[in-house]
């Protein structure tokens, strides 16, 4: 059940602002992570493209995904969110034991969702549409767009650098989870499951959207989402796929609760 913030900023517990009724990946990101880890939380919503003035006054933040526990500082980083998933439920933890492969999961972790990885460039690729071939947005969106644009440092050159950037981290996805089958391991880490393959779950949907009776995304964002190059389309290892698929059916839940 969606909340307004009026509403939330008078609970404690742990409180989670995503965008409603979008498969935002950031935000299924963080839902995954609560989830698996059996940890509940309130759901509130933001409004996309909106000003979300009173979220702003709660959290001095006007995007999703926030995760707000008791009266601790707003998080909305991807490993800051993790790490408190981590400390409010230790187990099952999300995050290898062995100190070398935390740190290369982290690494292929910040490929998939930290700035000029995957989400990044694929919302590069996003924003290329919006501009138009004219690089000006329609005019009714065009504070909005202006605004992230700014925010996420858009141009039509770094829109034009993100697909090759995008197909180098699926190759790079590719090559480690054919390692791992080839030690007969499941995941991209190994034997189990981790934070990696909900990452690469839910940003897989940027790219190649999960079907409609999975989830039931507008049929515009759905074209926009799957609007990728002939490039990225070559990347997209079939198997990269269907990983996504069995973390989705056996352990998110399906279908995706927007």
């Amino acid at each position: 059940m969606w909340m307004e913030v009026e509403q939330a900023r008078e609970l404690d517990g742990l409180r989670l602002v995503i965008t409603e009724g979008v498969p935002g990946p950031w935000g299924e990101a963080a839902k995954g992570v609560f989830r698996v880890k059996g940890i509940p939380f309130s759901k509130v919503r933001q409004r996309g493209g909106q000003p979300n003035e009173e979220l702003f006054s709660w959290t001095g933040h006007r995007n999703a995904p926030i995760a707000v526990y008791a009266d601790e500082p707003p998080r909305t980083d991807w490993l800051a969110i993790l790490l408190l998933a981590e400390r409010l439920a230790p187990e099952p933890s999300l995050i290898p034991a062995d100190p070398r492969e935390r740190a290369f999961h982290f690494g292929l972790s910040h490929e998939l969702m930290s700035e000029g990885g995957f989400g990044w460039c694929r919302r590069l690729m996003l924003f290329q549409r919006s501009a138009g071939d004219d690089g000006q947005p329609q005019e009714a969106m065009r504070p909005v767009l202006e605004r992230m644009f700014r925010q996420y440092g858009y141009s039509p050159e770094a829109a034009a650098r993100a697909p090759g950037r995008v197909a180098e981290i699926l190759g790079l996805l590719s090559q480690q989870l054919a390692a791992q089958r080839a030690k007969g391991h499941a995941y991209l880490m190994g034997p189990r499951l981790t934070a990696l393959d909900v990452y690469w779950a839910a940003m897989a949907g940027i790219a190649a959207p999960l079907p409609p009776e999975q989830c039931a995304m507008s049929d515009g964002m759905r074209g926009v989402y799957g609007a990728i190059t002939p490039e990225i389309e070559a990347a997209l290892d079939p198997e990269l796929l269907a990983l996504r698929d069995r973390v989705y059916a056996e352990h998110l839940g399906l279908p995706v609760d927007l």
